[in-house]
């Protein structure tokens, strides 16, 4: 039972952080790689508050939501000058910048040794350190997510960003600004990513920059191009695909000596066959 908690747990948090990223790519079609970047800044500002300051947990979260609002408002106002290719190579920079910034300011950060004990929360009297209730406060988090992610994409707001991707200067020319609705949805995603990073840091206890690498934006990138771009249940079911496939892989016989090799080479193998067959996606509403 308890592994099955711990499997619908990282569901929820990759759930988060499909569906945040899918606001920015898939309605904005803003090709980002720093997603990861939010990710990580949610988890370390939680981290850093409620280990070294004592700070709630929740307050602690709210911080964090809003150190991502405010670096993804800076970042997003350089990127906003580039577009394409360019913009996500940009993107990616960013992402390295803030893991050179996690590795190496180990004053604050305690570089690659990472911040462990960082405490569970409590809420009414909820301990949360036991998985049932870290569970059902993930899954809460996932619904609030949604819910803004749904209202958002069936907004006013959410036809334009759907125009936008579609044919940006056929819209401008209706007068749109479209720079300021590009960076409004880059900064509502960085914002929902951050919850995600603190609840990974709260329920692992542990953080280190590994976590929040390059590696882990391309990850995301998975998660919604399997799922669907453009389609807010894609996200959650890319997600479930993504996190339960290596698990039941775990099941299969292959021999210990290669076992963990094979495992890796099949998933990869089934990545790529599905993406030949389904371009784009599970649901998804458009292919790249």
């Amino acid at each position: 039972m308890e592994y099955f908690t711990h499997l619908l747990i990282l569901f929820a948090i990759y759930a988060i952080l499909g569906l945040s990223l899918n606001l920015v790519m898939g309605y904005s079609g803003q090709f980002s790689l720093a997603h990861a970047a939010f990710y990580g800044i949610g988890a370390y500002t939680t981290a850093i508050l409620t280990t070294q300051y004592n700070w709630n947990f929740f307050l602690a979260m709210v911080f964090g939501v809003f150190s991502a609002f405010l670096s993804s408002a800076l970042i997003g106002v350089i990127l906003s000058k580039f577009k394409g290719d360019y913009y996500t190579l940009g993107s990616l920079g960013f992402n390295v910048i803030i893991f050179a910034t996690m590795l190496n300011w180990q004053s604050l950060t305690r570089g690659p040794l990472g911040i462990p004990g960082i405490p569970r929360p409590e809420l009414f009297g909820i301990d949360f350190s036991i998985n049932f209730n870290f569970l059902m406060l993930t899954a809460v988090s996932l619904l609030f997510v949604y819910l803004i992610s749904q209202y958002t994409a069936d907004s006013s707001f959410g036809r334009a960003l759907k125009a936008i991707r579609e044919d940006e200067q056929a819209i401008s020319v209706f007068g749109y600004n479209t720079h300021h609705f590009k960076l409004a949805i880059f900064v509502i995603g960085a914002g929902l990513a951050a919850i995600a990073g603190s609840l990974f840091a709260a329920y692992i206890t542990f953080i280190d920059p590994t976590t929040f690498h390059v590696n882990e934006s391309v990850f995301l990138w998975s998660i919604i191009i399997l799922g669907g771009l453009g389609n807010l249940r894609g996200s959650l079911l890319g997600a479930l695909f993504l996190i339960l496939l290596p698990e039941i892989l775990r099941f299969v016989g292959f021999p210990n000596e290669i076992a963990a090799q094979t495992r890796f080479g099949i998933y990869g193998l089934l990545l790529v066959i599905f993406m030949l067959y389904k371009p784009q996606g599970l649901l998804g509403e458009y292919k790249l």
